[in-house]
Formats: structure tokens, sequence, C-alpha cells
């Protein structure tokens, strides 16, 4: 999976806007102000995605490329490596994962504002 690849797909979700909070190569993808993912857009050999506190630790058990969230809430987030061990699928599901927690979470307002403007 590239860069271009990852950026396209989360750019794709309702609401989506990307920022760069905290230095000029931590690229963040956000719903409604909040983060869903993060990547380095220098070395993009990971992702950092939100997930299900239980679904966490399934994955990480599971997949050897799915460790606790560098940098990150190790309870609530998970780094990714992309170096082409899990599939392009999975990685789109856990995407999908991190997003819908996020927007999910998100005020019903927030929601529907969000939607309309898609």
């Amino acid at each position: 999976m590239t860069f271009e690849e990852v950026c396209t797909y989360c750019l794709a979700k309702v609401g989506c806007e990307e920022t760069y909070p905290f230095d000029q190569t931590t690229l963040v993808f956000k719903v409604g102000g909040k983060m869903f993912a993060l990547i380095d857009v220098v070395d993009w050999t990971t992702i950092n995605l939100k997930c299900d506190p239980e679904r966490a630790i399934e994955l990480r058990e599971q997949y050897a490329e799915i460790i606790p969230g560098y940098h990150m809430n190790k309870t609530h987030w998970n780094t990714v490596q992309l170096n082409g061990s899990l599939s392009n699928q999975l990685i789109y599901e856990l995407i999908d994962h991190s997003y819908e927690l996020v927007f999910n979470s998100l005020p019903k307002k927030i929601k529907l504002e969000l939607k309309a403007d898609f």
C-alpha cells in the first residue's frame, strides 16, 4: 500500500480533514476535530489508528505488525506497519474501524453537519 493510497482512502471519508497539529511531517486525519489516523509523510512505514480496546488486544496477538500505539494511549491506539505483510483489505478495515469509532462518538449535531457538507 502506498502513502497516496492511504491518504486518498482517508480523505474519502465524510468530513475528513488533514492537519499537521504536531509538526510538519506528522499528517493527522481528523473528523469533527478528532483524530482517527496519523502517518509520517517522510517515513510512512507505519500508521497509528484508533481501535476498540478489546479488538486492539486481539489484533496485536494475531499480527506481529500491529503493536500498541507509538506515542499514543496504548489502550485505544495501534501502530500498524505498512510494510506489505498485511493485506490492503485489512488495513482499509482498520482505517474504517478507526474512523467509525471517532465519527460515532461525535455529537449528533456535528454528525448531521458533516453529512450535509458531503
